[in-house]
């Protein structure tokens, strides 16, 4: 399992959105048109029994009140249940702290499991990471 983190400072442009990558969050007050940091979470192998704790392990720590986290799952071709416990966490952990998760580029047969399960209705999910990034900004 690979995991690739950055964050993203979405600021508001004329006709969209404009998203700059930035490898420390802005001072309070930096920016007038700043709307909010997101943190995308590159993804990508299976996620199993074996790699849930390591994502568990890595993403919860970014979980911080009123946090924006974007799981960028389209390198996500399996996905155990053991992965879906770790997802449910993630969600539950950001919830409690006012902030906001979104699931971006699951496969089909990830998202079938997720919507028989019910597990897809606690998440915003979108196709790509530009709509997700609209998603979190709305």
């Amino acid at each position: 399992m690979e995991i690739n983190i950055k964050t993203l400072q979405l600021t508001a442009v004329e006709a969209g959105v404009d998203v700059e990558a930035n490898t420390t969050p802005p001072l309070p007050g930096e920016s007038g048109n700043q709307l909010s940091q997101a943190t995308v979470i590159e993804m990508a192998g299976d996620v199993d029994a074996n790699s849930a704790t390591l994502v568990q392990q890595q993403v919860l720590p970014l979980a911080q009140p009123g946090s924006k986290i974007i799981l960028d799952m389209t390198k996500v071709p399996y996905m155990s249940s053991a992965g879906l416990r770790m997802l449910l966490s993630l969600y539950r952990h950001i919830s409690t702290n006012d902030g906001r998760i979104v699931l971006v580029g699951l496969s089909e047969e990830i998202r079938d499991t997720m919507h028989i399960t019910g597990f897809l209705d606690f998440f915003t999910s979108c196709e790509t990471l530009d709509s997700g990034l609209k998603a979190l900004k709305g």
